[in-house]
């Protein structure tokens, strides 16, 4: 079988594409650029147009997700950077392809041990909802952990009753693992059952090639 030609790339530190993973890469700066949008390594340079970003749709209300309101943003992009120099996350601004940030993502629960990374603390602006910015983020996102960090599984979770998030997911190819029960809380205090989804490796020639024909339709 043929390989699955890749339409999208990915730049460490400005030059080529990265060497064989070892556990500090996990966590090395990387800028994945892809036709319809771009993820740039998160700064606190970002703050201000994410704030502006986060305006479009107030999705800050929504009591099961953990959008930021705009005021927090600065805290927010501080504490995500707080834990990429703990170990534990990379973070990513999402840019449109007219290079504006819209958004947010990142790598979270890095586990070079294991092999295993979770793609989660997402949000975008609403004006690119439904648009191929998602499907463009999750095809250059998985590309990096199965491609260049050899990862054996991609986690995705969400809130039991965010229903758009899980049919999003869904969408992507990932299976549901499973739910985990009374997992965490909500923002507003109420109990949180957790949806847990995964991407594994033997998965991910079918599923890179699922998107990227999503990407041409």
């Amino acid at each position: 079988m043929k390989p699955i030609q890749s339409q999208t790339q990915a730049i460490v530190d400005g030059s080529a594409p990265a060497p064989t993973a070892a556990s500090d890469d996990w966590l090395t700066p990387v800028t994945l650029s892809g036709q319809h949008a771009t993820l740039q390594p998160l700064t606190e340079a970002h703050a201000a147009a994410l704030a502006e970003a986060a305006v479009d749709g107030e999705l800050w209300k929504l009591w099961y997700t953990s959008v930021p309101a705009p005021a927090d943003m600065s805290a927010e992009v501080q504490r995500r950077l707080r834990l990429q120099s703990q170990g534990s996350m990379l973070p990513f601004a999402v840019l449109d392809d007219q290079h504006i940030p819209v958004g947010m993502t990142t790598f979270m629960n890095v586990d070079p041990a294991n092999c295993r990374v979770e793609i989660g603390s997402t949000w975008y602006a609403q004006r690119v909802h439904r648009t191929a910015l998602n499907t463009q983020c999750k095809l250059l996102l998985m590309q990096h952990a199965f491609e260049t960090l050899d990862c054996i599984a991609v986690e995705f979770r969400t809130s039991f009753l965010n229903r758009a998030s899980r049919r999003a997911i869904e969408r992507l190819g990932a299976k549901l693992d499973g739910v985990l029960r009374n997992h965490q809380h909500h923002r507003d205090g109420s109990l949180r059952d957790t949806c847990c989804y995964s991407v594994i490796a033997s998965e991910w020639p079918a599923v890179k090639a699922h998107l990227e024909f999503c990407l041409v339709q």
